[in-house]
C-alpha cells in the first residue's frame, strides 16, 4: 500500500513539475477540487479494516458500521478542519497586513488550548459544547490581545511580528502545561489535542458543522476584508467602518479555530502555509482566492493524514506531528525569502 501510493504520487505531482507544468495550471478549482474528491476516496478506504470501493454493495455489518461511524467522519472532519483553518490563516494575514501571520504563529491554538484545559479542572465531566464555548471565549481575548501589542509595539517588522506571537504562544503554552502537571490531565489533555483523527467518530464530527456559517460570512465580508488590509486610514477614506470589521475577523477566526482545535486537535502551520502558497501565485484578492485556499487547505491535510496512516501502517502517526514538520520547514521558507526580499 506505501509502495502504491508513492508512486502515485510521483506519478501526478513529480511527473507534472519535471514536464514544467506551471503551479498556476495546478493551483484551479477544478484540479483542486479532484484532487480533494480523489484523495477523500482515497482517505476512505485505508484503514486495518479492508474496504473496497468496489464492494460497496456488498458490505457486511462490521464494514458497513465502520464505514459510516470512522472512515466517513473522518474524512469529513479533515476537509472542513483543514479549509476552515486554511482560510483563517488568510484572514489574520489579510488584517494584520502580514504575510507570516497564522493562528499558529500568533498562538491561537494555544490560547484555545488552554481554554480546554481550564474547562477540564473546572468542570471535570464537561460537553464538548461547553469546552467549545469556553475555549471560544479564551481564544478571543487572545486574538484581542495580541492585536493590542501590535499597536504597542513601534518595530513592526515583518518578520518580528510572528516572533512576538510565537513567543506569547509558548508562555500560555506553558501555562497550559503547568496547570495540566498540577491536576494531573496533561497526558490526556496533550494526546488529545496533538491532532489525532483516529478519534474522529459520528456523535463527535458534527459539531464541526458550525464552522459553515462563519464560512458564509466570511465569503460575504471577503471584500470589506481586502480593504480593511489596506490599512485603516484608507479603509476610512473609503467609508468602511475600520475597527467593526477588523473585530468581525478576529471573531470569526476565535470561534473557528476554538472550534477545530477542541473537535479536531491542532493543525500547525497550515494557516501559513496555505495563503501564502495561493497569493504567490493567484495574488491577494481575497474575495478570489477563498475557495482556492479552502480547497488547498483540505488537500494538503489529506495529503498528511493519508502519509500518516501509511507510513508505519497498520499504526498512524497523528496529523498534528506530520503537519508541524511539514509546516515548520515551510515556515523558515518564508522567513528566509521574506529576509531576502527586505
Amino acid at each position: 500500500m506505501i509502495k502504491w501510493f508513492c508512486k502515485l504520487i510521483k506519478l501526478t505531482l513529480i511527473n507534472h513539475f519535471s514536464r514544467g507544468m506551471p503551479m498556476k495550471k495546478v493551483l484551479t478549482v477544478p484540479v483542486l477540487g479532484a484532487a480533494a474528491v480523489f484523495l477523500s476516496l482515497v482517505s476512505i478506504f485505508i484503514g486495518v479494516k479492508s474496504l473496497s470501493l468496489f464492494e460497496l454493495g456488498s458490505l457486511d455489518d462490521s464494514q458497513l458500521n465502520i464505514l459510516l461511524s470512522s472512515r466517513i467522519p473522518r474524512t469529513v472532519s479533515i476537509l472542513i478542519a483543514g479549509s476552515s483553518l486554511a482560510v483563517c490563516g488568510l484572514i489574520m494575514q489579510q488584517l494584520t497586513q502580514n504575510k507570516f501571520v497564522s493562528p499558529t504563529t500568533v498562538g491561537t491554538m494555544d490560547w484555545a488550548k488552554l481554554g480546554v484545559v481550564v474547562t477540564i479542572i473546572l468542570f471535570s465531566k464537561s460537553s464538548l459544547l461547553l469546552q467549545l464555548i469556553i475555549s471560544s471565549v479564551f481564544v478571543i481575548f487572545g486574538s484581542l490581545f495580541f492585536i493590542y501589542l501590535l499597536k504597542v509595539i513601534k518595530f513592526k517588522d515583518d518578520i518580528f511580528i510572528p516572533l512576538v506571537g510565537l513567543m506569547l504562544g509558548k508562555v500560555v503554552s506553558a501555562i497550559s502545561t503547568f496547570l495540566g502537571v498540577q491536576f494531573q490531565i496533561l497526558q490526556s489533555v496533550n494526546s488529545w489535542l496533538e491532532g489525532h483523527l483516529s478519534i474522529m467518530t459520528s456523535h463527535r464530527y458534527e459539531i464541526l458543522f458550525l464552522v459553515l456559517p462563519c464560512m458564509v460570512l466570511i465569503y460575504l465580508y471577503a471584500h470589506q476584508f481586502t480593504i480593511a488590509g489596506l490599512g485603516e486610514d484608507f479603509s476610512k477614506n473609503l467609508g468602511l467602518n475600520y475597527q467593526f470589521i477588523i473585530n468581525l475577523g478576529l471573531v470569526i477566526v476565535s470561534v473557528m479555530t476554538a472550534i477545530i482545535v477542541t473537535v479536531v486537535g491542532s493543525l500547525p502551520f497550515l494557516g501559513l502555509i496555505v495563503p501564502n502558497s495561493i497569493s504567490a501565485i493567484k495574488g491577494d484578492n481575497m474575495k478570489n482566492n477563498l475557495i482556492l485556499t479552502s480547497f488547498l487547505g483540505a488537500v494538503i491535510v489529506l495529503i498528511c493524514d493519508i502519509f500518516g496512516r501509511l507510513v508505519i501502517f497498520p499504526y498512524e502517526v497523528s496529523i498534528g506531528l506530520t503537519m508541524g514538520i511539514i509546516g515548520s520547514i515551510f515556515f523558515l521558507y518564508f522567513l528566509m525569502k521574506g529576509r531576502r526580499r527586505s
